[in-house]
C-alpha cells in the first residue's frame, strides 16, 4: 500500500479509521494469513497519523484475534475472518479469501440521487436517497459491480469513510445496527454501463442479487443491486452446522 489514504477529520477516532481499513483489508485477502501486516513507520506514511495512532488500531486488532505481535518479527496476520452479525455462515468474500484468493475494492461514486417514480430505491426510500457505487476485482480482475441505496435517515457519507473500507462496517460506526437481510437471486443481464465496467459481452448472463438489509425497528436502511460474474468464480454460500 504505497499511495497514501486520506481518512476522514470527523468526530471518528483516527486511530478506529485505520483500524477498520487494517481489518478489511486482512477479510479481503490483501494482508494474507500468516503474512506480516505493513511497519509500523510504514502505517504512518501511509495515513499521515503519529506512531500513538497507529499502535492504538494494532493494539484492538490483536485484542480482536486478528493480529499476533511478535518481538522484532513485526505484526503476523494470525486470523482472516469473522462472525457476521446477520448470519450463521461465513461471508461470501471470506470464503474466496480462505482458498487463496485477494478481493480489491473501487468505489465508484457516492451521491444523494432523486429517485424514478416506479423504481425499488423510490418505493423504498421515497424521492431521494443516497447511492454508492462499487466495483470489486478478483486478483485484479473486475468481478462483481454493486450498487447500493441508502435512507437519507443516514446522514451525510464523506468518500473518504467509504474508500477503505465496507458499507456496512461504516454503518456500525454510526451505530446502526442491521438486525436482518433478505437476498433475492436471478439469471438477468446487466444494464450497459455494468457490463462495461465488468468486461463482459453484451447480453452476457449474470447472477443478480437483490439484498434488503433491516434495522431492529424492520424498516429497510440498504437495498442493493449486485452483478456477479460467475464464469470466473461461482458464488458460494458455506453453512455452518
Amino acid at each position: 500500500m504505497d499511495a497514501a489514504v486520506n481518512l476522514s477529520r470527523n468526530q471518528r477516532p483516527l486511530y478506529l479509521q485505520i483500524k477498520n481499513i487494517l481489518k478489511d483489508r486482512i477479510l479481503h485477502g490483501v494482508y494474507p494469513i500468516e503474512s506480516n501486516i505493513p511497519s509500523e513507520p510504514q502505517l504512518e506514511h501511509e495515513f499521515n497519523v503519529s506512531k500513538i495512532t497507529v499502535r492504538n488500531a494494532i493494539k484492538e486488532l490483536c485484542q480482536e484475534g486478528y493480529l499476533e505481535k511478535g518481538s522484532g518479527k513485526g505484526t503476523k496476520v494470525i486470523r482472516n475472518t469473522t462472525t457476521s452479525k446477520l448470519s450463521t455462515w461465513k461471508r461470501f468474500t471470506e470464503l474466496l479469501v480462505e482458498e487463496g484468493h485477494q478481493i480489491q475494492k473501487e468505489l465508484l461514486q457516492v451521491e444523494v440521487i432523486q429517485t424514478e417514480e416506479g423504481t425499488e430505491p423510490h418505493r423504498l426510500f421515497g424521492e431521494q436517497c443516497v447511492r454508492i457505487e462499487r466495483l470489486y476485482r478478483l486478483n485484479d480482475v473486475p468481478y462483481i459491480h454493486y450498487m447500493h441505496y441508502l435512507t437519507m435517515r443516514i446522514g451525510d457519507i464523506e468518500q473518504s469513510d467509504l474508500n477503505a473500507q465496507s458499507l456496512y462496517g461504516w454503518l456500525e460506526e454510526q451505530e446502526i445496527t442491521l438486525a436482518k437481510y433478505r437476498d433475492h437471486f436471478a439469471v438477468a443481464f446487466a444494464p450497459p454501463l455494468v457490463e462495461e465496467k465488468l468486461r463482459v459481452q453484451e447480453k452476457t448472463p449474470l447472477l443478480k442479487r437483490l439484498r434488503y438489509s433491516y434495522d431492529e425497528t424492520g424498516d429497510v436502511i440498504e437495498y442493493s443491486e449486485g452483478y456477479y460474474n460467475t464464469e470466473m468464480q461461482n458464488y458460494v454460500v458455506n453453512y455452518n452446522v
